[in-house]
C-alpha cells in the first residue's frame, strides 16, 4: 500500500523520502491535504493502511505474549539471531525433536541440503533441495544473515561461516550457516544444552 501511494504521489510530482515509517501517514497526510485531486485517492488509502498497522500491532503483542509464555522458545532465542519469529516457525515446523533420531537430518527435512547429481562416475552437488516448509528455510536464512552480520557477540558459528563466505561466496556460505543453526537449535531442544559460543577445548 505504501508503494502504490508512493507511485501515486510521484506521478503529481512528490516523491518521498526513501526512509519514512512512524512519519509515513503524517507526511503523506499533509501532502494531499486540500488538493482536491489527490485528498480523495490518497485518504481511503491512509485510514486503511492505518488500520492495517495497528492489527499488525495487535498481532506482534500476541507473538510476543506467546514466545513469552514458551519456554522452549526462550531456550532457542538464546542462539545469535534467533528471535521471537524464528524461534517459533522452528518450534511449529519441527513440531517435536523426536521425530528426528539425528539432529543433522533437520537440515535435510527442512530442505537445506544439496541436491545430489550421480551417474556412472559423476557425482556432484547441486542446489538445495528446497523441501520441506519454505517459511522456516526462510526465517532461518535471515538468522543466519544477522548471525554472521550484526551478532556483536563473537561465537565459532560466525567465525566458520565468515571464513566459508570467503571461500564459496556470500549466499552459499549463508545456507550452510542456516543449515547448521537449524541442526544446533535440535540440538538444544533435544538437550536443553545452552548454545556453545566457543568450541569445549579438549583437556591437554
Amino acid at each position: 500500500m505504501k508503494n502504490c501511494m508512493r507511485g501515486i504521489l510521484k506521478t503529481f510530482g512528490h516523491v518521498l523520502p526513501k526512509k519514512l515509517r512512524a512519519s509515513y501517514i503524517a507526511s503523506v497526510r499533509e501532502i494531499v491535504h486540500g488538493n482536491t485531486t489527490l485528498e480523495p485517492i490518497i485518504m481511503p488509502m491512509l485510514k486503511t493502511l492505518a488500520a492495517t498497522m495497528e492489527q499488525l500491532q495487535v498481532y506482534d503483542r500476541s507473538v510476543q505474549r506467546i514466545a513469552r509464555e514458551d519456554e522452549t522458545a526462550r531456550h532457542l532465542m538464546t542462539a545469535p539471531g534467533v528471535g521471537m519469529i524464528v524461534a517459533l516457525a522452528y518450534l511449529t515446523g519441527v513440531e517435536a525433536p523426536a521425530r528426528f533420531a539425528r539432529s543433522s537430518s533437520v537440515g535435510a527435512y527442512i530442505g537445506m541440503t544439496p541436491r545430489r547429481y550421480q551417474s556412472g562416475e559423476v557425482d556432484q552437488a547441486g542446489r538445495v533441495s528446497k523441501c520441506g516448509d519454505g517459511m522456516v528455510r526462510g526465517l532461518l536464512f535471515e538468522a543466519a544473515k544477522v548471525l554472521l552480520s550484526r551478532s556483536a557477540k563473537p561465537n565459532d558459528l560466525q567465525a566458520w561461516g565468515r571464513s566459508l563466505m570467503r571461500r564459496i561466496g556470500k549466499k552459499k556460505a549463508t545456507m550452510a550457516v542456516a543449515r547448521k543453526l537449524a541442526v544446533i537449535l535440535h540440538r538444544m531442544w533435544s538437550t536443553g544444552e545452552p548454545f556453545r559460543w566457543t568450541a569445549v577445548k579438549a583437556a591437554a
